[in-house]
């Protein structure tokens, strides 16, 4: 756990190093006031986050967050107190005496004796003693602007066997304006929540007869995904790609060829067949790609070969893991991977570069760049050698160079097979994310050997691209749902269009134009409920329809319509033509603003 620890405070700014420790810190004055207040509760872990800290106790009491002043009133206390916070180091023997009771430290107890690691114990004064290895501020009283934020449930390392623990989250920061500042985005993020924001949008829904991290898509949210889907196949297509398909199942020797058995053995949902034979679904596509390019012998002037895919894949995430549609058990991966020359990597990344940028323009994303690099000290987590990886990063590097945009390196966030560029944003709440990916790999053609015939006839080893825009359709439209507040740009609203007639003498007109915007391919819908008008148009706000067109007995006798915006602007008449014209280039070009 320390090394782990180390190595993740090693890659990070100075600031971020204080925030981290002021946090952990934060943490051990969270669990030294339960202990205070619960005696008999049993203290379990909890780390410091990027955003704030957790701690998991073992009390048969219920806590909610109305005992939250209680606690925190206990906390302030130790604060106050300022108490030194110091490191020791002793030997398991005297740690297991220390923690004879406690099963959860010695569970930790033994995963550090069987890493040969050093045993660190903080002390809080003469309150409070843990087994941790920081980092943590000097003493209690730097910890000033905090909160609890929230409790929950959670099993002991995350496996459902085990008992279920009280996990209280909490944050803290250097200064209270930069906490009131989180605090308040953290309100208008729970506003935005794609899992509340998908019920009331209807475009999403869980059963738990299907399972939970198994998302089943209503008609509006199929719309949703569909739309990103043939926007990036369009973009594909302009560039030389071509659709496969591959199923969904395969025999584990594929994976065992390609590495993925080893490495990710535990994360694979397992079927055995009446025959004794082991198949596993899908967790990736890449090694089914490796199969189609090398079902025939290739020429170097078949080259680039470029398969497109979008389809499914499945990992056993465990159910604490599971969150609405950011963390799934079901992935559906836009994937790509383009077969080519070492001669051509340049040039198909710059046309995976262009299909990123002209993608994410469209959401309004502005995207900075992060090449992700092997780390060379631990060369045993990933595939082939160092100087494959070297030569490959430089590649990467250098292709980042010659585009003229600001990137920064990333060393031990490669992929196990290859390094990559990962292209990150900022939603409109300022939250980073990172979006598009472009992997160069070595090691999957050395694997399956993988060749073309060159111009004097030998077998030449051929290089793999992978290349992923939207990565998980699922996780990006859980960013993309947030990013908008379910407020989606025209062309992307699964309803763009709701007629609505005043009173019933106008509803054969109103019908008759919404027939003439579905015939124009507009996704129009009429609402000829025997409703007030106010509350058709409330309804039709709260669904983020973009566009409202009121049908009075003026626009009847005009033939004409008015037309009224979900951002409450009144545009006020026009003919049905002219905005189905505006409306409609719009869409083409994939305009932002409504009008």
């Amino acid at each position: 756990m320390s090394k782990i620890l180390d190595e993740k405070m090693e890659k990070l700014p100075a600031k971020e190093r204080e925030l981290l420790a002021l946090r952990h810190t934060a943490e051990h004055v969270l669990h030294t006031a339960m202990q205070n207040l619960y005696p008999k509760l049993k203290k379990a872990m909890g780390p410091a986050t990027d955003e704030g800290f957790y701690f998991d106790f073992d009390l048969d009491e219920k806590i909610s967050e109305r005992d939250f002043p209680k606690i925190e009133k206990e906390m302030k206390k130790l604060i106050e107190a300022d108490l030194p916070v110091k490191q020791e180091f002793v030997d398991v023997i005297k740690a297991s005496e220390i923690f004879k009771n406690n099963p959860y430290k010695l569970d930790w107890l033994d995963q550090i004796e069987q890493r040969r690691e050093k045993v660190s114990i903080y002390k809080i004064g003469n309150v409070d003693l843990d087994l941790c290895s920081g980092p943590h501020v000097s003493s209690t009283g730097k910890v000033k602007a905090f909160k609890l934020l929230t409790v929950a449930g959670a099993y002991w390392h995350g496996d459902e066997k085990n008992k279920m623990l009280t996990r209280i989250y909490g944050t803290a920061f250097e200064s209270q304006k930069e906490l009131d500042e989180y605090l308040h985005l953290l309100e208008e993020s729970k506003k935005r929540d794609h899992k509340k924001l998908g019920v009331e949008l209807d475009l999403f829904t869980f059963s738990d007869l299907v399972g939970a991290g198994l998302p089943l898509w209503t008609p509006k949210g199929t719309i949703l995904r569909d739309q990103l889907d043939n926007f990036v196949w369009e973009l594909r297509r302009e560039h030389g790609y071509q659709k496969v398909e591959i199923p969904h199942i395969t025999k584990k020797d594929l994976y065992e060829k390609s590495g993925h058995w080893d490495k990710f053995e535990d994360e694979l949902f397992k079927i055995n067949t009446r025959e004794g034979h082991v198949f596993a679904m899908k967790p990736m596509n890449c090694p089914h790609h490796t199969q189609i390019y090398n079902h025939v012998k290739r020429s170097y002037r078949d080259l680039p070969q470029r398969y497109a895919n979008t389809t499914m894949v499945y990992r056993d995430e465990q159910t604490g893991e599971l969150s609405g549609l950011s963390r799934v058990r079901c992935i559906t991966q836009d994937d790509a991977h383009v077969f080519c020359r070492k001669s051509q990597i340049k040039e198909e990344i710059y046309k995976i570069w262009d299909i990123v940028e002209r993608f994410y323009s469209a959401a309004g994303f502005e995207l900075k760049l992060r090449v992700s690099l092997h780390d060379s000290a631990h060369m045993e987590k990933y595939l082939g050698n160092e100087n494959s990886w070297k030569d490959a990063e430089s590649i990467l590097i250098d292709t980042a160079k010659s585009k003229g945009i600001e990137f920064f390196e990333a060393p031990g966030e490669a992929a196990f097979y290859g390094p990559k560029l990962d292209f990150m944003s900022r939603d409109s709440l300022g939250r980073e994310w990172q979006l598009a990916t472009i992997q160069l790999d070595y090691n999957m053609p050395e694997r399956f050997d993988l060749t073309c015939v060159g111009e004097e006839g030998k077998d030449e080893r051929i290089i793999m691209i992978h290349a992923a825009i939207m990565g998980s359709v699922e996780r990006y439209l859980s960013i993309l749902i947030e990013h908008f507040a379910g407020a989606f740009p025209v062309w992307l609203s699964p309803i763009q269009v709701k007629v609505i007639p005043v009173t019933d003498k106008v509803l054969d007109y109103a019908t008759a134009v919404n027939q003439r915007l579905q015939d124009q391919v507009l996704r129009s819908g009429l609402d000829d409920r025997n409703e007030k008008l106010g509350a058709k148009i409330r309804d039709a706000q709260l669904q983020k329809i973009p566009y409202m067109i009121i049908i009075g007995q003026k626009e009847q006798e005009s033939n004409k319509i008015s037309l009224r915006l979900r951002d409450e602007r009144d545009e006020g008449q026009m003919s049905l033509d002219d905005f189905i014209q505006a409306a409609k280039n719009r869409i083409l070009t994939r305009e932002l603003d409504l009008w």
